[in-house]
This record gives structure tokens, C-alpha cells and sequence, in this order.
């Protein structure tokens, strides 16, 4: 009856779509895409993952997207920064958190947004002097950088522990 509920529950969820933003790096070089931050291998291979695999690189990217976001900013009123994206007609992952969303409202808008409150967040006190076309420009290299760390710590690099033939 368990695997029933579990099977019911992820069919209810949304296919996993591609992150692929269309400024691909792979193809000249980077192990990470500077435009999707997924590995080379995720890009070659994505159309033969499942659901399951594809739901974790999702769940993987969001997490360091949300990270980075919350260096810098703090959303206040997420009920208003979701009313504004509707609103607005700004496409978000509805499966991500508030960051995530938020990135989201700032890839379409960064450059119109002149009060932060009435869209539903803040930007930390150490960060108010920069533009918020600046922050989001800092937000996505630092997920690229984090992305590229991941890459580098647990696929680059060998396992120290394991013992070679």
C-alpha cells in the first residue's frame, strides 16, 4: 500500500523540465554550463534520465540557486512576491521556494524594480548600495562557482579513501 501512496504521490508532480537556457558553455569547453550550471554529462544525458534523476539535478540547482539568493536578499511577503509574479506573467517553478522565484522575478525585471516592497522582499544591508541588475549578475556566478566547487569535489576529483588495482 506504501509504494501505491509514494507512486500516486510522484505521479501528481510536474514533469521535470529542462533547465537548459539556451547559452550553453559545454560546448566550448566548461564543465559546468555557465548558462544552466548542470555538468557536461547532465546536458549529454538529460533526455535518457528518468523523472527521478532529473528531479534531482532540479532539486540540486535550486538549492544552490536559493542559497546564493539568500546571501543577499530576504523575502519578506512571499503571498505578494507570488502575487507579482502572476501579475506580471513571469514564468517561476512552482516546486522551488521563494528564491528561487525571486530569481525569477529578477532575470525578467531586475532593471524596473525601484522599491523592493512592493514586491515582497529586501535586500541585506551589506548589499543595498548595488543594483539589483548588479545582485543578480553576482547571484548567478556565485551559483555557477558553487556549482563548478560541487563538480570539482565530488566528479573531478578522485576518492582519496578508494584503493587502486
Amino acid at each position: 500500500m506504501s509504494d501505491n501512496l509514494f507512486n500516486s504521490r510522484s505521479a501528481q508532480r510536474p514533469r521535470v523540465r529542462t533547465p537548459c537556457i539556451g547559452v550553453c558553455s559545454t560546448g566550448i569547453g566548461d564543465a559546468v554550463c555557465r548558462g544552466c550550471k548542470r555538468f557536461g554529462h547532465e546536458i549529454i544525458d538529460w533526455n535518457g534520465y528518468s523523472e527521478d534523476q532529473k528531479r534531482n539535478v532540479d532539486d540540486r540547482l535550486a538549492g544552490f540557486l536559493s542559497l546564493c539568493m539568500q546571501n543577499k536578499f530576504v523575502v519578506v511577503d512571499p503571498q505578494l512576491l507570488y502575487w507579482q509574479l502572476d501579475v506580471q506573467q513571469i514564468r517561476y517553478n512552482r516546486e522551488h521556494d521563494e528564491y528561487c522565484s525571486l530569481f525569477a522575478l529578477l532575470k525578467a525585471g531586475a532593471s524596473q524594480i525601484n522599491d523592493t516592497s512592493k514586491y515582497g522582499f529586501s535586500v541585506h544591508l551589506l548589499w543595498r548600495d548595488e543594483s539589483l541588475v548588479t545582485l543578480r549578475e553576482q547571484v548567478d556566478r556565485e551559483m555557477w562557482e558553487l556549482s563548478m566547487a560541487h563538480y570539482e569535489r565530488y566528479l573531478a576529483t578522485p576518492d582519496m579513501f578508494l584503493q587502486g588495482d
